[in-house]
């Protein structure tokens, strides 16, 4: 029962899941019944993470599922940023028309299979949670059946990801085979870790997992898969899968293979700055506003891929404090892509923002925040993020990385400066509309709020952070 205690969350997220599913089906037209009430179990589901954030560290079920301060606070964020993604995009939804019952649920399913990755001590229990999650994923990705984007995304999502699951998978068989365990801990006292066939399924995990947070040089999918899928599903893409998938990098790295820091370390470093420069420089070129976050979003995972490349804890809770700011620069963004919207059609084109302050002054204002703060301009929070990625980085001597880090900064800065300009300096167009729902405005107001007074009190995000011990 003891163990039963402590999958509480996991549990009432399963039966929420199923409860929503046999009210959707024989209740009629109950589409809008399903999706608050997903917002309602979230909500309670947050409530029943909470309470476990005194658990400093147990494992249950024969030492294959871990609750601690890490995986109580990376759930957390995970489910917050779920409820205003909801509470955001459900206008967006419903004038697509694809407010289906099983929106909502997928949701869920995918955020349960998060769930079990972030808390996963197990190969086998991790790999059950990613399927879960990705399983979800592509049926969203592809969830607008009248765009040929949304079907072809899907589908694009669908293969690639396929081909890295099994790479990850045959990592992990080659792991089981020569560790003799699918359990970390087993795993990290294995003799036989310096064999090359654990190091190859290192190296093959690690493609995995790259591939779920879209890095260099396995982000192919990423562009195509947020252009073409809708856009509330693509905030869902940019935001929450890569809080599970970063979780299960520290989770995998740090307990199994953390002795074999020399052979994965280089592989880290490689990849995060291919993923800030690569970030940097593909979105220069781009016209449409969900293809640059999607290359934004490839650099802004190296930077966090950089305070895990450090090796050291407060590399560690840098990345996490980065990848927490980046959660809310994203909502930010996102927020302000859904009231871009005329005659209910919503826009998504650089050119669309063309002298948006004189007719949105308060929509630009929070576009500027938002823009600034991804750049890294103080006082922003987007600045701390990537001031404590730098300092964990500078540490441990590893200049060139900083170093690129800087410069791939000062690239990105670019574009987003650009649509600064046009925003503020270019003709204006047709006015947008401005009735807009209820959870966006607050969705907006509280991500840009954060946004800009995050520098008054940082230590309210540090003290949670800083209990989180991995080394």
């Amino acid at each position: 029962m003891m163990n039963l205690d402590l999958i509480i969350p996991e549990i009432f997220l399963s039966l929420s899941i199923m409860f929503l599913l046999m009210v959707g089906v024989f209740k009629k037209n109950s589409e809008r019944l399903v999706y608050n009430l997903s917002i309602v179990a979230l909500i309670i589901l947050f409530s029943l993470v909470i309470n476990l954030f005194s658990i400093n560290e147990k494992l249950v079920f024969n030492e294959s599922y871990k609750i601690s301060n890490l995986s109580s606070f990376m759930k957390s964020i995970t489910i917050i940023s779920a409820i205003f993604v909801m509470f955001s995009s459900s206008e967006y939804i419903k004038s697509l028309n694809i407010l289906k019952i099983e929106y909502p649920i997928l949701i869920l399913s995918s955020i349960l299979g998060m769930m079990i990755m972030i808390s996963s001590n197990d190969l086998i229990v991790f790999y059950l949670g990613l399927e879960l999650q990705s399983l979800a994923l592509y049926v969203l990705a592809s969830f607008n059946r009248d765009n040929v984007l949304s079907s072809e995304s899907g589908l694009k999502y669908f293969v690639l990801s396929a081909l890295s699951s099994g790479l990850l998978l045959y990592g992990c068989s080659l792991i089981y085979g020569f560790s003799g365990s699918t359990n970390f801990i087993y795993i990290a006292n294995s003799s036989t870790l310096i064999e090359y066939g654990v190091i190859f399924g290192l190296v093959f995990i690690i493609v995995g997992l790259a591939f779920k947070i879209s890095a260099v040089p396995f982000h192919m999918w990423a562009p195509d898969v947020y252009q073409g899928s809708p856009t509330s599903v693509t905030l869902f893409f940019a935001a929450l899968p890569k809080v599970a998938a970063l979780t299960a990098f520290i989770n995998f790295l740090y307990t199994p293979f953390v002795n074999l820091i020399d052979q994965w370390q280089t592989i880290l470093v490689f990849i995060s700055i291919a993923s800030m420069l690569f970030g940097a420089i593909a979105a220069i070129g781009q016209s449409n506003l969900k293809r640059l976050i999607a290359y934004s979003s490839i650099g802004h995972m190296g930077y966090a891929l950089a305070g895990l490349a450090s090796g050291t804890n407060q590399g560690i809770q840098s990345s996490i404090t980065y990848i927490s700011i980046y959660l809310v620069m994203t909502l930010c963004f996102f927020s302000c892509l859904f009231m871009l919207r005329k005659k209910n059609v919503f826009y998504e084109k650089i050119e669309d923002l063309s002298g948006l302050s004189i007719n949105h002054p308060i929509l630009s204002i929070s576009l500027l925040v938002v823009l600034f703060s991804l750049a890294g301009i103080p006082p922003l929070a987007g600045f701390f993020a990537k001031f404590y990625i730098f300092m964990a980085v500078i540490e441990q001597s590893m200049y060139f990385l900083a170093i690129v880090g800087l410069l791939s900064t000062v690239v990105a800065a670019f574009y987003y400066l650009r649509l600064i300009k046009i925003i503020y300096f270019d003709k204006p167009t047709e006015k947008f509309e401005t009735d807009h729902s209820l959870g966006l405005k607050i969705t907006l107001t509280i991500s840009t709020g954060i946004l800009i007074l995050y520098f008054i009190y940082p230590g309210l995000l540090n003290d949670f952070v800083s209990k989180i011990i991995i080394i």
